[in-house]
């Protein structure tokens, strides 16, 4: 990293970042081509977890290549300066790397969905199967992370 004071080395503040967000974008490769889009996710401590309709582009390009860059940040803002060059960016940011993996067992698929909806209220709710069959759970497994913060009291 360019600026390694900036850098978060601790993996708990990482992964607090990680539980905190709520919207995760994820960058997908097809060939040579970029795609990037931004899902709702849950964070298990060890896996990311995000749901999508079972067809799209999306969908087509993982079964395709199941290598995936996320990002998450929380903490936006603006910190002011003097000069305008010197304005700067307010964020706590992770970013890692993994491979996806559909979800096909459907006590984890509903533990995933109950964490996704988790983040949004405290309301339990039940699925109904055919909403369940319709409904693709990707688990994001990790196989890296970076952390990084500016104007956040630590970087």
């Amino acid at each position: 990293m360019r600026r390694e004071a900036r850098e978060i080395k601790d993996r708990k503040e990482i992964d607090a970042i990680l539980g905190a967000a709520r919207l995760m974008r994820i960058a997908l490769t097809d060939g040579n081509v970029p795609f990037l889009v931004p899902v709702f996710y849950a964070y298990d401590g060890q896996a990311l977890y995000f749901h999508s309709a079972p067809q799209g582009s999306k969908v087509e390009i993982m079964k395709r290549n199941d290598l995936v860059c996320f990002e998450v940040s929380i903490d936006h803002g603006i910190i002011e300066d003097e000069m305008i060059c010197d304005f700067e960016a307010r964020h706590r940011t992770v970013i890692g790397l993994g491979r996806t993996r559909f979800v096909g067992d459907r006590a984890e698929k509903i533990r995933a969905l109950d964490l996704i909806v988790a983040r949004f209220t405290n309301r339990a709710f039940e699925y109904p199967v055919a909403n369940l069959d319709r409904t693709l759970v990707v688990r994001i497994d990790i196989d890296s992370v970076k952390g990084k913060q500016h104007g956040t009291g630590g970087g």
